[in-house]
């Protein structure tokens, strides 16, 4: 049996340098998934097709899925559209996907933790919103590890590497030890709480980098990060996909709405 999977590899790789390009996009394989459900549900201006490279929001999304992005959901609406479509605003507990603030070519996604007016702040590990601890069955922590920063966000001396933009964060806009989230700015953080680069280190969300919320995982496949983050696709996750779309494609995520947490804003 390992004589002819080897083979088969050696004759895909063989069939792939002829027929693509070295930087061909990343998700080839899996086009036509994507190319049927467009067809049947909306164009790129409504969808948006979109793969979890990283582990930062293990625990909901897992690295190697497939989404489909809903595009219109936080589109401003006109007087007449506003009547037809349901848009609305970014709520707390949103799982969002926006343009990097400090990289505007990279997409990623994180869950809307506060929006304009909030107060945020951690309490080892715990969110306290506008003053009210938070449940959060979606946030995902690793026993035994512990910053004071990270995990008692804004208030603890800053220890990690902060770029410029979270610096600016928390000299302007904390106030008694909270974020206070200000207009046109989400606070956003993933939630494999441990494991994420987000507002905490690089500052808030400007609300013109959102682009909309996931709602639908498609396709999802036991990838390593290191061949999805790369926006060309390589020879040998080509032939990983090829030789192991049945074993490892996690078929029970196949179809799976994604779906936000509502964190109720409530006053003392």
């Amino acid at each position: 049996m390992p004589d002819i999977i080897t083979n088969m590899e050696i004759i895909l790789k063989n069939v792939v340098r002829r027929v693509l390009p070295k930087p061909a996009v990343r998700g080839f394989i899996a086009e036509w998934a994507v190319t049927a459900i467009m067809l049947l549900f909306g164009t790129t201006t409504v969808l948006q097709a979109f793969v979890i490279p990283s582990g930062s929001m293990e625990g909901t999304l897992l690295v190697g899925d497939h989404l489909l992005v809903d595009k219109l959901v936080y589109a401003p609406a006109d007087s007449f559209s506003q009547h037809l479509l349901p848009y609305r605003d970014v709520q707390r507990g949103d799982v969002i996907v926006f343009r990097s603030p400090i990289e505007l070519e990279k997409t990623l996604v994180k869950r809307a933790i506060g929006v304009p007016g909030d107060r945020v702040r951690l309490e080892n590990k715990r969110l306290v919103l506008n003053g009210v601890p938070m449940d959060e069955p979606y946030a995902n922590h690793i026993p035994g590890s512990y910053a004071a920063y990270r995990d008692n966000f804004p208030s603890a001396a800053q220890t990690e590497s902060l770029r410029s933009r979270a610096t600016e964060m928390l000299d302007q806009h904390v106030v008694n030890g909270e974020l206070v989230v200000p207009p046109g700015s989400v606070f956003a953080m993933g939630d494999n709480r441990e494991n994420s680069d987000d507002s905490r280190f690089w500052g808030l969300v400007p609300r013109e980098n959102i682009i909309g919320t996931p709602f639908l995982i498609y396709w999802s496949f036991d990838a390593p990060t290191e061949d999805l983050s790369d926006p060309g696709i390589g020879i040998a996750h080509i032939v990983d996909i090829t030789t192991h779309f049945l074993t490892k494609t996690r078929w029970a995520r196949t179809f799976q709405f994604v779906r936000g947490y509502p964190l109720q804003r409530t006053e003392h």
